[in-house]
């Protein structure tokens, strides 16, 4: 699987952009990334594009990610604000989502590009 991290045009977010299949690990280790890029900036907002990534995890795999594995890791700031953006036809990703929310963290779906940007600048000088 491939992926690239990257600082938004504007400087205001990370983006994670990720092709071909994802998994909990994959994310746990592309995060850490973004999350040391951002601590090394002052970024704690984060667009991952998953637009052309599908989520192969099983239900439990994804709990446990959201529950145990991304609480094992204190590099990963789990007060950022996360916009996941997903193909419009793909739900794999959708219980991550649920999870992730249920487990305290500000992770959000959206299908629309403009509006998980509108959500990570929210509470900044462009809104």
């Amino acid at each position: 699987m491939s992926y690239e991290i990257y600082l938004s045009d504007d400087g205001k977010y990370i983006v994670t952009k990720h092709w071909g299949e994802i998994t909990s690990e994959l994310v746990i280790k592309r995060t850490l990334e973004a999350h040391a890029m951002g601590e090394k900036l002052g970024i704690t907002r984060h667009l991952m594009d998953v637009t052309e990534a599908r989520n192969i995890d099983s239900v439990t795999k994804t709990y446990k990610f959201a529950y145990k594995d991304i609480e094992n890791v204190p590099q990963i700031n789990l007060n950022a604000r996360v916009a996941v953006l997903v193909s419009p036809d793909d739900h794999s990703h959708d219980f991550v989502e649920t999870v992730t929310r249920n487990a305290g963290q500000n992770v959000t779906i959206f299908r629309d590009r403009e509006a998980a940007i509108k959500h990570l600048l929210k509470g900044t000088q462009d809104t």
